[in-house]
């Protein structure tokens, strides 16, 4: 199966519309973005690994203020994987309160299910240092 364009463009409104309903406090919202199993890995940001969606909402809350006011995500990139799968890497960028800034790559497994695309699973790579300067950026799998 080739992904359509339908497809295409569901899956990347489904990332964008991620970082909107966080920013906007909308956790109430996240089952339209997140499978109940998800796996959100934030290690790299000292948030350990999360499963479940109520794990996610739970560390969500507790940042608070702590996090960064706005979130922006780009770069998306899809790749088939089976009839009901999508690899989607995409770089973000977090702006704190005080104007400094992050920046990470997002590695997901998207499934299809009945609602439609979900993110079953989430790696939030943080890279510190400049490409090709430190073999530790390696691909998460």
């Amino acid at each position: 199966m080739t992904l359509g364009v339908e497809d295409r463009l569901a899956i990347h409104e489904l990332i964008a519309l991620h970082w909107h309903l966080i920013d906007d406090g909308e956790l109430d919202r996240l089952d339209e973005l997140f499978t109940a199993d998800v796996v959100y890995d934030a290690s790299d940001l000292g948030h350990g690994s999360m499963h479940g969606l109520e794990a996610f909402r739970d560390t969500a809350r507790a940042m608070g203020q702590r996090g960064p006011v706005s979130h922006h995500v780009t770069n998306v990139v899809l790749t088939e994987v089976g009839d009901d799968q999508v690899r989607a890497r995409s770089k973000g960028i977090g702006i704190k309160a005080d104007g400094t800034s992050g920046s990470v790559m997002y590695e997901d497994v998207i499934v299809r299910g009945e609602n439609g695309w979900r993110i079953n699973r989430r790696k939030v790579a943080v890279r510190r240092a400049p490409t090709g300067a430190n073999d530790a950026n390696e691909r998460p799998e």
